[in-house]
């Protein structure tokens, strides 16, 4: 049963990925807080007191965890039965796409399900995976109803409070990034706006119900899609008109009300992913969004763009392409980041491998055994003394300014920045 001090509730978080940890540390400074994760490998490496997503500090981590049941603090577990018995709980699972990109709600339904199990009369169940409008009554309380036995806004209540995660920033981090709250009734939406205003150092905003908590989640990551996709395809007619964008970008910059965006591959678990979400959901009330579709059709094509603007510069430069060497600098879908889910890097990797070029790929952030499993690729460990007819600046770690190229180029070989942060001065084109 929900308590009205709201510290004395226990909270469970499902999920202890790049949202659900740090959510559950921070958690834990106020409330005994229970992190599940149904990975067992991920739960054994956080109580190692280690987070391989790189989030949370090790010191951190180790700080937060404790071994029984207290008054505060981080219990974690991968066993189900552990979950009973406590007040309130928040699931942070991933919301993916399938092949077809239609929304997956697959571990959300799984998420509901083992919740609904466990679930007792006063429960507050929120969730924080995008989702579109319409998911967490539509889709999820049937499921807590179905195997708890209990009534939806009678016996248990249910929030929305979408995640703002951006991995691998350390300026804005989950307490510093205003948090929009919401509830199934007016009392319940209280309750879960001073739950995360305990603990949000920036704040909250209490939305006026669920559906609109999930609408404008969805839309944060769609308006910055079809804004990069904008610059993506401008780049493709400065590209023509042989002007470097980064150049035009700058200039226009100087206004001050042009939005800073750069061209680049737009990968990841939000931006690559959410509109679809959108579009689902519009598609499903008879509307078909133009604009949005659009936007994820450019920005899904960049990975080949870069890749043929590559072997057009090799065959300038008179190199043969089948057998070539080319280097690619990056595979995680964003930089200083170890995040390679949905990176668009590796569009840009098989459309070159398409063309029989032996491509090596080099990235100190990536995990090496998830990018085998994820991709089948074997990345380098090092740079040894290989010379490439081609290097490709896909991903902006700053471990590559440290980099020697030319040391790593052939005498003809074609330098290409995708994310224009190197020295113009060593490439032959940037995007």
């Amino acid at each position: 049963m929900i308590s009205k001090n709201i510290f004395e509730n226990k909270i469970a978080i499902i999920g202890l990925g790049y949202v659900g940890l740090p959510l559950a540390v921070e958690f834990s400074k106020k409330y005994q807080v229970l992190g599940f994760d149904i990975n067992l490998e991920r739960i054994n490496e956080l109580k190692s007191g280690h987070d391989s997503t790189l989030e949370i500090k090790d010191e951190d981590l180790q700080e937060a965890i404790v071994d029984t049941k207290n008054s505060k603090g981080l219990l974690l577990s991968a066993n189900a039965d552990d979950l009973r018995e406590y007040d309130v709980y928040i699931i942070t699972v991933p919301t993916p796409v399938d092949k077809n990109n239609r929304p997956v709600l697959t571990p959300l339904i799984k998420a509901s399900e083992m919740i609904g199990k466990v679930l007792d009369k006063g429960n507050i169940i929120i969730y924080e995976s995008t989702v579109y409008p319409g998911v967490t009554e539509d889709e999820c309380v049937p499921f807590l109803e179905k195997n708890s036995g209990l009534e939806f806004n009678k016996d248990f209540f249910c929030g929305y409070s979408p995640e703002r995660i951006n991995p691998g920033d350390k300026l804005h981090t989950v307490t510093k990034i205003k948090k929009v709250t919401s509830g199934s009734t007016e009392e319940i939406g209280n309750i879960v706006d001073a739950l995360y205003n305990s603990v949000i150092t920036a704040g909250t905003h209490l939305a006026p119900s669920i559906k609109v908590a999930e609408a404008a989640k969805v839309i944060e990551n769609a308006q910055r899609d079809i804004n990069i996709a904008f610059v993506n395809e401008l780049a493709k007619i400065f590209n023509k008109l042989d002007i470097d964008t980064h150049e035009v970008l700058e200039a226009a910059g100087t206004k001050w009300n042009f939005l800073p965006f750069k061209p680049g591959l737009v990968g990841g678990h939000c931006i690559g992913v959410d509109p679809y979400y959108l579009a689902q959901k519009a598609q499903e009330v008879g509307y078909h969004p133009e604009i949005i579709l659009s936007g994820r059709r450019v920005n899904d094509g960049m990975g080949e763009y870069v890749a043929t603007e590559v072997l057009k510069l090799m065959v300038q430069n008179g190199i043969t392409i089948k057998e070539s060497k080319v280097l690619m600098l990056g595979i995680t879908f964003k930089e200083n980041c170890p995040d390679i889910r949905n990176t668009k890097a590796i569009d840009v990797y098989n459309e070159l491998k398409s063309f029989h070029m032996d491509v090596e790929v080099y990235d100190p952030w990536a995990n090496a055994d998830e990018v085998k499993y994820e991709y089948d690729l074997d990345i380098l460990k090092s740079l040894n003394d290989e010379k490439f007819d081609a290097i490709i600046h896909t991903v902006a770690h700053k471990d590559f300014l440290d980099i020697n190229i030319e040391n790593l180029k052939t005498d003809k070989a074609v330098i290409y920045d995708v994310k224009g942060t190197l020295d113009k001065n060593l490439t032959n084109k940037r995007l």
